[in-house]
């Protein structure tokens, strides 16, 4: 059986090498449209590939897959997150578990991942076929004619094709899967950082709050954990797992939206004024600026005493009871109006793609094209930040890879 792998990422070599592992006997082709391959896996995770994460304290998939927990539930059953740490330990790269439940390489190394995926896809006779961009795809009797954009390069006929060609920017670029009878979501960015117009607050840059809270005035739409002020705006987990699930719709509201965080991260205000009050009551004569409470960074203790309209010299015994409720009200609803999002993408990753309604939900073949596969970001599944999008590869790759192999 000869099969094609259109993309030269990570789930398209978690395929191919798992191919060849299930079903030796298999050609198995790859094709990458750029001059290397493996690239956003060298440079993910600040090149040090936050491969997958422990799923500790995941109670429901649908927390960290805004878009595919139904379908990734299922699909968990065939290979999991601990299916994938002891795949890539069993073949030679030793991984470590954070703190915050991410896994890496124990090298910190990203080259440990991907040079795996190469050696056994070298080792096994993958062919890998660099600077081939895909124009066409066309079902044939037998199976499927691929062309390439490049004139000099000859029409390939195969078996079996699998689309790993990652997250598409625009739909235009699903054109040609869309033309085969797929219905195409359509393509936004996720795990953003947010713009906030704001000279005072990028005065802050750097400062870290943890755990804190980001949500989206009017909406359900909340995450929780880290949160840094950049010299932009806003970033950090919180934010990121903020547009991740809201992806959809601010991008509806063209990344213009009013933005709450808790800074405390406490949901009950009466219990932060509480504490306030507990402060004022031990400490009447110390002046705000001087008593952090929930031992918030100094700047930004500071920076929200002069968003309420008070002075660093105020003692805490004349704040009074507005004073304590303008301080309360801050701390857990300070608004901020998002204008943009940023530039400088944590990661890269795309909402949309390839309907779930497509494909064949324990395989990821076409419903429509037979022996036509996709996994990966091609497919409408995306997560948050932590590893979730790489194990979202690995757990689609296998299942391709084994759903060919019981093909052949």
């Amino acid at each position: 059986m000869k099969v094609a792998i259109i993309g030269g990422g990570a789930a398209g070599f978690f395929i191919a090498a798992n191919l060849k592992l299930l079903a030796p006997d298999t050609s198995v082709t790859i094709f990458e449209r750029q001059t290397d391959v493996m690239k956003k896996v060298l440079i993910s995770g600040g090149g040090r590939c936050n491969v997958t994460n422990s799923f500790e304290g995941v109670t429901d998939l649908k927390q960290v897959y805004p878009r595919g927990h139904k379908l990734l539930k299922n699909l968990f059953n065939i290979f999991n997150y601990r299916s994938a740490y002891q795949w890539f330990e069993k073949n030679g790269v030793k991984l470590t578990t954070q703190d915050d439940h991410c896994v890496f390489p124990l090298s910190q190394d990203a080259h440990s991942i991907a040079n795996c995926l190469k050696n056994i896809a070298t080792r096994t006779g993958v062919v890998i076929k660099t600077s081939h961009c895909v124009n066409n795809i066309l079902k044939t009797e037998n199976g499927y004619d691929i062309s390439f954009k490049e004139e000099h390069l000859p029409v390939q006929a195969f078996d079996c094709v699998a689309i790993t060609t990652g997250g598409s920017p625009q739909s235009r670029g699903l054109d040609y899967l869309k033309d085969l009878g797929h219905l195409i979501e359509e393509p936004v960015p996720s795990l953003f950082t947010f713009n906030i117009n704001d000279a005072t607050l990028h005065d802050l840059m750097g400062t870290v709050v943890e755990p804190a809270t980001a949500s989206i005035a009017g909406t359900k739409f909340k995450a929780e954990g880290a949160l840094l002020i950049t010299h932009w705006g806003m970033s950090g987990p919180a934010i990121l797992k903020l547009s991740s699930h809201a992806a959809r719709y601010v991008n509806e509201q063209n990344y213009r939206f009013p933005l709450l965080v808790n800074w405390v991260n406490e949901s009950n205000n009466e219990k932060v004024a509480e504490t306030l009050r507990t402060i004022a009551d031990n400490s009447p004569n110390k002046q705000i600026g001087n008593v952090r409470p929930y031992n918030l960074p100094t700047r930004l203790w500071e920076y929200l005493i002069g968003k309420c309209g008070l002075t660093l010299e105020r003692k805490w015994n004349e704040l009074g009871k507005k004073g304590i409720n303008r301080l309360t009200n801050t701390l857990c609803n300070d608004s901020y109006e998002i204008d943009g999002r940023g530039v400088f993408r944590d990661e890269f990753v795309t909402c949309g793609g390839i309907s779930l309604s497509s494909v064949h939900r324990n395989t990821l073949e076409s419903k429509t094209c037979p022996g036509l596969f996709f996994a990966g970001e091609v497919l409408d599944i995306d997560g948050v930040t932590g590893g979730f999008n790489f194990q979202a590869a690995w757990t689609t790759g296998y299942t391709v890879a084994k759903a060919i192999s019981e093909k052949t």
